[in-house]
């Protein structure tokens, strides 16, 4: 695990708040010269704490406000079928998230689509088509209560 400093910690919260911030005012609100603040970014980024920047889309301004979760159980855990599958799932146009999971299923999909007859249309032409897949639950969403990208520090 990498140490972080309060300095470190004030930066991450700030650029997960507003990752558009210009160095400018990151340095003015961490107190710290424009310069020294550019150094301690890039060696955040260097390190691998900050991954990456990204620009959020609205899915539901886009008409895809209804969130699936469904979960996979395939017909066996051998790492062929588990890659084959993971190699799929990426091609699926609907699906946001899949995580490899312990319990019942073997992966759950966080899915964002415009509605029944659209998650129907993923389900049929995609979903039931992966390799070694031998079951789907599939679980919709009422609504949305919270939602974070930040990561707390």
């Amino acid at each position: 695990m990498i140490e972080l400093d309060t300095t470190d910690r004030k930066i991450l919260n700030l650029l997960q708040a507003d990752g558009r911030m210009t160095n400018a005012d990151l340095a003015g609100q961490v107190n710290l010269s424009p310069s020294a603040c550019l150094r301690r970014v890039n060696r955040l980024e260097e390190q691998g704490i900050i991954a990456g920047y990204a620009m959020l889309v609205n899915a539901e301004a886009l008409g895809l406000g209804t969130t699936v979760f469904v979960e996979v159980s395939l017909v066996g855990q051998a790492e062929d079928f588990l890659n084959d599958f993971e190699a799929a799932v990426r091609k699926v146009p609907a699906v946001m998230e899949c995580y490899l999971m312990a319990g019942d299923a073997d992966y759950v999909l966080r899915c964002a689509v415009a509605d029944v007859p659209d998650y129907e249309r993923i389900h049929k032409g995609y979903l039931s088509r992966l390799p070694h897949v031998a079951r789907i639950r599939t679980i919709f969403a009422m609504r949305t209560v919270y939602k974070s990208t930040a990561v707390e520090l």
